[in-house]
């Protein structure tokens, strides 16, 4: 055994014994060990593959990769509505090689249903990438063509409605639970794990008509779904034919911005290199025109202001669920 490795192996019986009396945190007993990073970080999903999410993630994982000198491979675990990296996060060692995407249902779904993680106390915010709004779709050939349409249909047959989205207690359920609920209407919810899924579903007609993300986008400019209404707080630039709810008498827009964390207790020097890494990677323009494809833009916060943004949207999802009657009950 050489000296430098009998002076490596004694450093690492004092940092073993250390972290066996819980004098050293784990994640600054690995940081001491070994450069960051000196393999692969995995960021996950918690989308299908193949959706406008999915698909832009996966260039921001390979543009960050460069700036970090290690692959980012993604993993989807898609379902429970864009909530099931937050196991993951919550059981992953606070090493830096595990992120996770924080969708604006992480910070609902605990105040609808009870879970085992929470959306503050078990991550560590690294940066927010970008933020999408939402609109509402039916296929090219359907006779809906305007949102009052939609609800003539729902008055004239109740029961019969079917409106897809991405799964329940999503931005998109939510809103679709308010403008119904309003008007006295009814209406079946479909969900779908993701956005590829349910685009397929309004334009081969197994639905009438569906809310999902600005994922959309390519299929509307396409001609194989219409847009009757976004949720933003103007007309977009893109589709400035197309009204905002707000134009329907509904005070109500819906923006969902997303961004990265990893587990609760990441080290400093870990969250500044991967904060790094990912801010170069979403301003790289390949990544900006990705972007643009689903009308949307690089929206981007810090790691203390995005933490100050998850606790700011955690409460308004508080409000939000107890204004809808949709809180859980017992413990």
């Amino acid at each position: 055994m050489s000296p430098h490795d009998r002076l490596d192996r004694r450093r690492w019986l004092r940092q073993a014994g250390a972290l066996a009396l819980g004098s050293l945190p784990l994640g600054a007993a690995m940081a001491s060990t070994e450069p960051f990073p000196s393999r692969a970080v995995t960021l996950w999903v918690p989308w299908p593959a193949g959706g406008a999410t999915d698909i832009s993630l996966r260039l921001l994982a390979e543009l960050a990769s460069a700036w970090l000198g290690q692959p980012v491979l993604t993993e989807n675990r898609g379902g429970a509505a864009g909530t099931l990296a937050m196991p993951v996060l919550q059981q992953a060692r606070p090493d830096g090689y595990t992120v996770a995407q924080m969708p604006q249902t992480v910070f609902r779904v605990p105040h609808t249903q009870k879970v085992l993680w929470d959306p503050i106390r078990d991550v560590t915010p690294i940066l927010q990438v970008s933020s999408v709004t939402f609109g509402v779709l039916v296929a090219a050939g359907s006779p809906v063509r305007s949102l009052d349409d939609l609800f003539a249909f729902a008055r004239a047959h109740p029961g019969e409605l079917t409106i897809a989205t991405n799964g329940i207690g999503t931005t998109p359920h939510m809103v679709l639970q308010e403008l119904f609920t309003a008007r006295g209407l009814r209406y079946i919810h479909v969900p779908y794990k993701g956005t590829a899924e349910q685009l397929n579903a309004i334009a081969g007609g197994q639905v009438m008509a569906g809310v999902n993300s600005t994922g959309f986008g390519p299929a509307v400019d396409t001609g194989t779904l219409r847009l009757l209404a976004t949720f933003g707080a103007e007309r977009s630039k893109r589709w400035p034919e197309v009204p905002v709810l707000r134009e329907f008498g509904f005070d109500i827009v819906a923006k969902s911005p997303f961004g990265l964390a990893g587990p609760r207790g990441l080290p400093p020097r870990a969250v500044t290199v991967l904060h790094d890494a990912f801010k170069k990677a979403m301003f790289d323009q390949r990544f900006k025109d990705e972007l643009a494809k689903y009308d949307q833009e690089v929206d981007y916060l810090g790691p203390e202001a995005y933490a100050q943004s998850c606790r700011e949207i955690f409460a308004q999802e508080r409000a939000m669920v107890d204004k809808l009657g949709l809180g859980r009950t017992g413990s």
